[in-house]
């Protein structure tokens, strides 16, 4: 099972540079966006072989998450649970019979940490809402807001999206001069730990522990692409005990048209 996650950084924008070929030429079973920037009706983009699954931003062209999949899914949910952090579109979560999909925008913590204190709690309410789902319970308060929803059993999650942090310093290529900043903040690099610790796991470092200059996002300013000055912050995690099961991750760096490029995850899942 094939899985592709990017972060657009305005769907909009990124279908006047090519995105509906490069779908089609990725051929994913399930195709994960982050950053759309837009609301329902503002684009017309139908994939014939896809269902397709949207969470928007209550604030117009900002956040938000899309997930395409060939196969429907038992069931949909767009948020944690939470009114408070739930009105900026940043989850869809989609249950197959054989384990959970979640397509993840994170908060960023913005220049000198001004909202470490919503992104800590985020990350807190992110953990246990996955936590939750791998044990087959819905954590408080998602099953009042998605009407009707229900865990039937424990299942294995597949997460993927921007986590918004360079989780270790091989991470990202000037790690120096960025530490203390957002996206490599000790809180943030120690909540991805914690997440981690909770069960998961980083696909691509797993299969690659050594791999340096693989990145997924380039700043615009400064020619960072040009020079390969990126960070890695967009993943694949999935529970621990599907790690027999990855057979590939990957980083698509020649893939241009965002800021960020395509991560995906090749899964054995028969």
């Amino acid at each position: 099972m094939k899985f592709v996650s990017w972060n657009v950084n305005g769907l909009r924008a990124v279908m006047k540079k090519g995105f509906e070929d490069i779908f089609a030429e990725f051929d994913a079973d399930v195709f994960a966006l982050q950053e759309t920037k837009l609301q329902e009706g503002q684009i017309d983009l139908e994939f014939p072989q896809y269902h397709d699954y949207w969470s928007y931003a209550e604030k117009k062209g900002y956040s938000g998450t899309a997930v395409f999949s060939k196969e429907e899914p038992l069931q949909v949910l767009h948020g944690l649970g939470d009114d408070y952090l739930d009105n900026e579109g940043r989850i869809v979560a989609l249950e197959f019979p054989k384990l959970w999909f979640v397509d993840v925008y994170t908060p960023n913590a913005q220049q000198g940490l001004a909202r470490i204190g919503h992104r800590m709690e985020w990350d807190d309410a992110f953990r246990e809402f996955c936590q939750g789902l791998h044990e087959g319970t819905l954590p408080e308060g998602v099953g009042a807001k998605e009407a009707g929803t229900h865990v039937v059993a424990p299942k294995p999650v597949v997460m993927c999206g921007d986590f918004n942090v360079a989780h270790e310093e091989i991470d990202l290529k000037n790690p120096g001069p960025n530490r203390g900043n957002a996206g490599f903040s000790d809180e943030e690099r120690g909540k991805f730990t914690e997440l981690l610790d909770a069960g998961f796991t980083d696909t691509f470092r797993y299969l690659h522990p050594d791999a340096t200059g693989m990145y997924s996002w380039w700043s615009y300013r400064f020619k960072a692409r040009q020079t390969n000055a990126g960070w890695r912050i967009d993943y694949f995690l999935v529970s621990d005990d599907l790690r027999p099961r990855i057979a590939d991750a990957s980083i698509h760096n020649e893939v241009f048209g965002s800021d960020h490029c395509p991560v995906a995850l090749d899964l054995v899942t028969d």
